[in-house]
């Protein structure tokens, strides 16, 4: 069945994948990256944009602690997609370090690696202390940004600290954020913004009209380009999407209560899981979630595009059943058509 409202409207967007490697209790974290790697070659196999990998830690049920190798593991395993981080959360690491691991990257798989960055710690405080004792890394994200685009430009004759490899690469760089902070910095430097809308929808509309307003161009950039993240629920039909929507809700509500974040099957009802209170904030934090069948979908995406301007989505997609997240993207695809 053609799609042709969502294809005047969608065919230019591209769409891409955000990747936590989710695990179900009781597999091996050798079967949850090896789903995570066939999910990957079939996003590459349909022509989504990119594939990124986002930091976490300390979180039992969401595999995606070492970025870089799991970057460097996809690409290997693909042909086409870019992939990148989303994000590597920069006060956990060395601006050198993360120049020098992404520079090897982009020479192993040249042009198509791209080097999200955020600077929330990607855990608890108490991890956080021990990937990083200096708690003010944080403070000092714009000045490390800087030192890690020119660690990754040319050599300019003076910078005492080189990156070998990364020089020159001229890696793209992406700033990451569910707030105003990351959006200004990104106008004022100049580079795309990704907004978090899959976890934080709070400031949405206000964190892109700031990005908009301020925004400066620079040698990357002459115009704004903001990439908006979503969760997906994708199926056949608005029934089935919205009880595979469970799965996404018994895992906020483990991350509310502090809890283990296990992919959990979906169940027929979330009554008796949780209260009231527990109910609304679950609802606000996925409220930008795009769930449903083709048509659903499609609504979705073209008030959002009418509406902000996004230029491109990038999507969160964690069910429990491979098949069902594969489908969920080949649903999304078959909305360009």
């Amino acid at each position: 069945m053609p799609f042709i409202g969502a294809a005047i409207l969608l065919y230019n967007i591209p769409f891409s994948l955000l990747e936590l490697a989710p695990m179900p209790k009781g597999a091996t974290v050798s079967e949850t990256l090896h789903k995570s790697t066939k999910y990957a070659q079939r996003a590459d196999e349909l022509g989504f944009n990119r594939f990124w990998l986002a930091e976490h830690h300390n979180m039992p049920g969401i595999i995606c602690a070492a970025t870089s190798i799991l970057v460097g593991h996809i690409a290997s395993k693909t042909d086409r997609i870019r992939v990148g981080s989303g994000g590597i959360m920069l006060p956990n690491h060395s601006p050198l370090v993360v120049a020098e691991q992404f520079g090897t990257l982009e020479s192993l798989y040249p042009g198509r690696i791209d080097l999200g960055l955020g600077r929330a710690p990607g855990s608890d405080p108490i991890t956080s202390r021990a990937l990083n004792s200096d708690m003010s890394r944080a403070e000092r994200f714009p000045q490390e940004v800087t030192e890690l685009q020119t660690l990754l430009g040319p050599y300019n004759g003076t910078h005492p600290i080189r990156a070998i490899p990364g020089e020159d690469t001229n890696i793209p760089i992406w700033l990451l954020g569910s707030s105003l902070f990351s959006a200004q910095l990104a106008a004022q430097k100049g580079l795309p913004y990704v907004f978090a809308g899959h976890f934080a929808p709070r400031f949405l509309y206000d964190a892109i009209e700031l990005y908009k307003r301020e925004f400066k161009p620079s040698k990357v950039l002459d115009k704004p380009y903001i990439m908006l993240a979503l969760p997906l629920v994708a199926a056949d039909t608005d029934e089935e999407a919205q009880y595979l929507s469970t799965t996404s809700q018994q895992r906020v509500l483990a991350l509310m209560r502090g809890s283990e974040l296990w992919l959990q099957p979906p169940v027929d009802s979330m009554d008796g899981l949780w209260s009231e209170q527990e109910r609304v904030q679950v609802e606000n934090f996925l409220s930008l979630s795009v769930i449903g069948g083709h048509v659903s979908i499609r609504h979705k995406l073209e008030m959002i595009v009418k509406e902000l301007g996004v230029d491109e989505f990038i999507f969160t997609n964690d069910l429990y059943d491979s098949e069902k997240r594969h489908r969920a993207i080949e649903i999304l695809m078959e909305l360009k058509r």
